[in-house]
């Protein structure tokens, strides 16, 4: 049975201002266009596909963060290692008490892609898209992702249940794909 999802003005209210997304509205899966679709409509972590999209391995830069009791959130950009380009933005909230020690350490340590962290650690997930976005970014997003101009793109909401607990909710947008010349 699908949840309820994470609840995206409550997820961009962890790190205010936010003026990385001038609006967001959500839209059907079968309405999030190629290559968003394969980039987004799925059940794997976004570092995995993000990486095999680019043919290359990404970093986490970790913008801001916030550490409550147990319950740890960040806001995030992936970049390329090749590069440095980023090619997604994220904030993401993480119930650490349903993560092992080692886990968490590594989460905390700000150092990987939180993905690589669970794959390597053989965590049992399940990762649960909630909803698709489609995203005009505002001026932060826009100079992250080098834009002269807002152009559309597109993001997600979803959960990750680690063990059969919804363990960490994400917002997740990717870059804008380069305009045909």
């Amino acid at each position: 049975m699908p949840s309820a999802g994470p609840d995206l003005n409550a997820l961009l209210a962890l790190f205010p201002p936010s003026a990385y997304i001038r609006s967001a509205d959500a839209v059907p899966a079968d309405a999030v266009p190629e290559p968003y679709r394969r980039l987004l409509v799925h059940e794997h972590h976004m570092t995995v596909t993000v990486e095999a999209h680019y043919a290359d391995l990404v970093n986490v830069i970790v913008l801001d963060r916030r550490l409550e009791g147990d319950t740890y959130a960040r806001k995030i950009l992936l970049a390329l290692q090749k590069t440095g380009q980023f090619v997604q933005f994220g904030l993401v909230r993480i119930h650490l008490q349903y993560t092992s020690p080692a886990v968490r350490a590594e989460i905390l340590s700000q150092r990987t892609p939180l993905g690589r962290i669970l794959i390597r650690h053989n965590v049992l997930r399940r990762i649960e898209p909630t909803a698709f976005l489609r995203i005009v970014p505002g001026p932060e997003m826009m100079s992250w992702f080098r834009l002269p101009v807002p152009r559309i793109t597109y993001g997600r909401l979803a959960l990750i249940h680690c063990d059969g607990k919804p363990a960490i909710e994400l917002l997740e947008i990717v870059a804008p794909e380069p305009t045909e010349m």
